[in-house]
């Protein structure tokens, strides 16, 4: 039998839930079709989930077709919980792109096509929605992704064949010598991502929905096993994709098994996260999913996604057994947040509670300030830090409130510059030259070592890495801005701090100027835009002095008095020109 699995993705309201049910019903899973709108949808869940009408974590659901067995797993379409979404990606066989045929290819549709190449998924496109007024199949067609997006709707014409065969060269030469395509041939083409398969229709109705069953039954394989291991070496291999916890506690984790096979009471060793040493732990229990309901299993096999209990270090993206390393995610929040807890609640209780959230959801990254004594965490907007509020009260009882959101960004240097640490408590002493160096945008951070171990041993030097890898390195900047800005002016000016000491440096003036007007003044001024009447109006109406000319600073007085009762409005306002200003740096930087 053959075993596969397929995600849907989507922009949200795409109807990527109710394709899901379709599937479902259509294979015979289930017995009645469920409804976003009735809240009885199979896969959602979550009460949250049924209250908005979105879905907000993954789910999988396990359905046969002929002699196929495919796992199915539902993903958010909602931008907020993208970073959910990408998890799966890495334990996909193929990917059904699901777009709205009324509204068409969207700003958040590009970024799952561009993530699905980086992964290298093979992708169906079903145009959904197509029985609504004005839809247009020609016009979506040429709306197109990009090339290799083929019409498989009217399939076994000769348009059809000339439209795969002109996927690939050699391909058209064998057509134009035989007129036919091989089904294997277009398996392949699929399989490389040169050939895009597209099906119509509307999943409410159940219609396009057998046709595109049928298609992923022909034109898909079984892929080759995969891991690290040599051929014919059959060791387990897994890719971990998500931790979650059930009602009782428990720790699950998902994963694919893309070599070899599992069973209850097997050990596994990995690496543990910053730490640098390694585990050892029993899996206890298997389970296999689908929607809410699971079944317990002996033997976790080759190509099925599976829950087990029992591992207590395993992170989204680890490989396991002898699969490769772990797999670095794309997609990172782009706001930062205060968390504010209850009166009755101290950070050392409310910290390890929120670690466990964050094994859950990596890129929530929780950060305990310690000089500042706050707790902050990402996301990536509004509605995910609604959920992620309704979950700590309903699973720790904890009521926390969020400060306003503020740009996350990423700096670094310039240049490379050595750095020394001197350290000398009672009776010893120590010092650690470290190399900087400006790496490749997106690369992160990596740390060597380059020491002879005749000047300090190899177990000291991997002391010294560990340590590195575990903190949380913080730019220049970003220092300057939460000391010195964030107090003084509130959040919501905190994202347009990076600028101010370039600023000064330009005025030739102390970095450590702190008052209101200086800040926010220099915010105005780094303004590109300024000279526009529009731009300098409305800085005028809220700083209550009308600025005209670089580096004029006067009336601080009066004009912070102005400012402290338009203080609020002034900084939504910046928020608002945070692109502006961020873009400001370079031409800052050419006058500099």
């Amino acid at each position: 039998m053959k075993k596969l699995v397929a995600g849907i993705l989507a922009h949200v309201d795409a109807g990527k839930t109710t394709l899901s049910e379709g599937l479902l019903y259509q294979c015979g899973a289930i017995r009645r079709l469920g409804r976003v709108d009735t809240r009885d949808a199979f896969l959602d869940t979550y009460e949250l989930e049924k209250e908005r009408g979105i879905t907000i974590f993954s789910k999988q659901a396990l359905l046969r077709y002929k002699d196929m067995e495919l796992t199915l797993l539902d993903t958010p379409g909602h931008v907020d919980f993208s970073a959910e979404m990408e998890r799966t990606l890495q334990v996909l066989d193929y990917a059904v792109l699901l777009i709205s045929g009324a509204d068409g290819v969207q700003g958040h549709t590009k970024t799952l096509w561009r993530l699905l190449k980086r992964y290298g998924i093979p992708t169906f496109l079903f145009f959904n929605k197509m029985d609504q007024p004005g839809t247009d199949k020609e016009a979506l067609l040429r709306e197109s992704l990009g090339d290799g997006i083929v019409d498989f709707s009217s399939q076994n014409t000769e348009e059809f064949y000339e439209n795969i065969a002109v996927c690939e060269e050699k391909l058209l030469e064998g057509f134009l010598e035989t007129g036919r395509i091989d089904q294997e041939e277009i398996v392949r083409l699929i399989r490389q991502r040169k050939l895009f398969p597209c099906f119509f229709g509307s999943a409410l109705r159940l219609q396009g929905v057998e046709e595109l069953l049928e298609g992923l039954y022909r034109y898909t394989e079984m892929p080759a096993p995969g891991g690290a291991a040599t051929s014919g070496d059959n060791r387990f291999a897994a890719r971990v994709y998500k931790i979650s916890r059930d009602k009782q506690g428990n720790r699950l984790t998902f994963l694919k098994v893309t070599k070899g096979s599992l069973k209850v009471r097997e050990t596994l060793t990995g690496k543990m996260p910053q730490e640098g040493g390694l585990w050892q732990e029993k899996v206890t229990q298997i389970r296999s999913y689908s929607g809410e309901k699971y079944s317990t299993v002996d033997t976790a096999d080759t190509g099925g996604i599976y829950a087990v209990t029992g591992l207590s270090y395993t992170m989204p993206g680890d490989g396991l057994g002898a699969e490769s390393a772990r797999v670095e995610r794309v997609l990172e929040p782009v706001l930062t947040y205060q968390v504010y807890l209850p009166d009755d609640v101290q950070p050392a209780m409310a910290l390890p509670k929120l670690r466990l959230l964050e094994e859950e959801e990596p890129a929530l990254h929780i950060l305990w300030e310690e000089h500042l004594q706050e707790i902050h965490v990402q996301l990536m907007g509004p509605v995910q830090l609604e959920v992620l509020q309704n979950m700590i009260a309903e699973r720790f009882q904890m009521g926390v409130n969020f400060g306003p959101g503020n740009i996350v960004y990423k700096e670094t240097i310039a240049d490379t510059v050595e750095g020394v640490g001197h350290f000398e408590p009672l009776r010893h002493y120590a010092e650690v030259h470290l190399l900087l160096e400006p790496g490749e945008p997106g690369s992160g951070m990596q740390f060597a070592a380059d020491c002879s171990e005749d000047i300090l041993d190899k177990n000291w030097q991997r002391l010294v890495l560990t340590h590195l890898e575990e903190k949380k390195h913080k730019g220049i900047s970003s220092e300057f801005m939460w000391e010195k800005l964030r107090g003084l002016c509130g959040e919501g000016v905190c994202l347009i701090g990076f600028q101010i000491k370039d600023y000064y440096a330009y005025l030739g003036e102390d970095v450590e100027t702190d008052t209101l007007f200086d800040v926010l003044i220099a915010a105005y001024l780094l303004n590109p835009l300024k000279n526009d009447y529009q731009t300098e109006d409305i800085a005028a109406e809220h700083l209550g002095t009308r600025i005209s000319s670089y580096g004029q600073l006067f009336g601080k007085k009066k004009a912070a008095e102005a400012m402290a009762e338009q203080r609020e409005e002034f900084v939504r306002y910046l928020c608002s020109q945070a692109d502006v200003l961020l873009r400001s740096r370079r031409v800052l930087e050419e006058k500099l």
